[in-house]
Parts: structure tokens; C-alpha cells; sequence
């Protein structure tokens, strides 16, 4: 399981909040991205939590910036909304980008994005609310309702070349409470490509219900690593001492 530092980014700054809302300043989004890299983390995902709002992306330098020291595999989302704005991103040091609101609203977008730069390149960014009968899809960094069922677009953006699923539990997001597990094992039984799961990450013990209720390939943390509650290190002790396969 990989473990992923997700660091989201507004007008600058590393930010955190609640359910993607009330926002606070971390930190250094490179100062934090060289200290998770230094220690161990796997890969890092830097959204830009106002890009779809003001239709940009603002982090091409920062990117630029934190691949200058980061040699680890670099996730840029937030804005994409056209194949101009992966190649920026990509000329920029990322690896990969994540697309939630563009994709949602162009599917065609994933496919033809997955055509040009490879699956792999192409992470489809899930932001799910919990509603009666299931899970609803928003967008605009959790602002934005869709009526569409999370489920069903977990689906399709497999089917449109999505390499893997960023999985974003609205709910849980910062409130450091675990998982939505069973957000997860739906997602999971509906797809055959990756799942990075985001939003709850809080305990050492979450990271085993994770692992020992669903087969997600990595999780991704924030509040615990910027309110230093954890190390990587810990983090990645822990797992190996509980027998969750973890690069060290």
C-alpha cells in the first residue's frame, strides 16, 4: 500500500479544513512537500483548492519548484481542464494529474487525455458525499452538487481510460475520524484499477481498518502529517509491523 501525502494549496499557501470547507493555513507547500520526501513518504498529490473555482490552475511553479528536490512520483490536480493544461503540468515535473471537475463535465475529456499521455498519467478524482441511497459525486473542490451516483462514475471513468481513482470522502475529509470504509469497498468492487483513498486519516489504527476491510492500493494523508500527529516513518512502521505490505 502506498502511502501519499496529499498537500492542498490556496493562492500559495498549504491550507487545511472540514469537509473541504473553512480553510487554514499549514505551512510551505515545498517546505512540506521536502519534508515528506526526506522522510519516505511515496508519492505526493498537490490539489489547488480554488482552481475550478476561478477556472486556473495556480501551481505549475510551485510544481516546478518542488521537483527541483522531490524525486518521487508527483500528482498535480485541481483546474486541469484541457490536454494544454496536462502538458504544462507535466513539463512542470508532475507525473500525473488529477481530474475531477473538468472530466464531470467533458467526459470525453479522461479519454481523450488517456489517449495522448497513457493511463497512467490520468488520475480521476472522486469527490463523494454521503447521501440516503448512496454516494453523490461534487465538484468544485466539494462545492458543487452533480446528481450523478458515485458508483456509476467510478465506472466510467475506468472505462474512459483513468488510470486510477483518487477517492475523496467529502464526509470524513479533516474531521480525523477513519475512513469511509464503505465508500471504499463499493468503489473498490466497482472498479479493477488503483484507489487511492482520501479524507479521515487521523489514527494509526485507521490505516489497519483500511487495510483490513478493503483492497485499496494507497491512502493518502494530510491533517495528520501537517498537525505533526505522525511521521511517515510511523506511519510506515506501523503498517510493517502489522503485517500491511508497505515500501520502507
Amino acid at each position: 500500500m502506498r502511502v501519499i501525502a496529499r498537500i492542498d494549496v490556496k493562492n500559495e499557501y498549504a491550507i487545511k479544513g472540514i469537509h473541504l470547507e473553512g480553510v487554514k493555513k499549514v505551512g510551505d507547500p515545498n517546505e512540506l512537500a521536502l519534508k515528506y520526501y526526506t522522510e519516505g513518504i511515496d508519492e505526493i498529490v498537490f490539489m489547488d483548492a480554488v482552481a475550478s473555482l476561478y477556472n486556473r490552475n495556480n501551481l505549475f511553479k510551485i510544481i516546478e519548484s518542488a521537483c527541483a528536490e522531490v524525486f518521487i512520483p508527483v500528482t498535480i490536480g485541481g483546474g486541469i481542464r484541457a490536454l494544454d493544461d496536462i502538458e504544462k503540468a507535466l513539463h512542470s515535473g508532475a507525473d500525473k494529474v488529477a481530474i475531477n471537475t473538468a472530466a464531470i463535465r467533458n467526459p470525453s475529456f479522461i479519454r481523450s487525455a488517456s489517449l495522448k499521455y497513457g493511463s497512467q498519467c490520468i488520475v480521476g478524482s472522486i469527490e463523494a458525499k454521503r447521501q440516503t441511497d448512496g454516494w453523490e459525486a461534487y465538484v468544485d473542490n466539494g462545492r458543487e452538487k452533480t446528481g450523478i451516483d458515485v458508483l456509476e462514475w467510478a465506472r466510467e471513468l475506468e472505462q474512459l481510460g483513468a488510470g486510477e481513482i483518487l477517492l475523496t470522502s467529502i464526509d470524513q475529509e479533516g474531521t480525523q475520524r477513519g475512513f469511509e470504509i464503505n465508500l471504499v469497498k463499493e468503489v473498490n468492487q466497482a472498479v479493477s484499477i488503483p484507489v487511492i483513498v482520501s479524507g479521515g486519516m487521523g489514527q494509526l489504527i485507521h490505516i489497519s481498518d483500511l487495510a483490513n476491510q478493503t483492497r485499496s492500493s494507497a491512502l493518502a494523508c494530510a491533517a495528520s502529517l501537517h498537525y505533526n500527529k505522525t511521521s511517515v516513518m510511523e506511519i510506515k512502521n506501523y503498517m510493517q509491523q502489522n503485517q500491511i505490505e508497505v515500501r520502507i
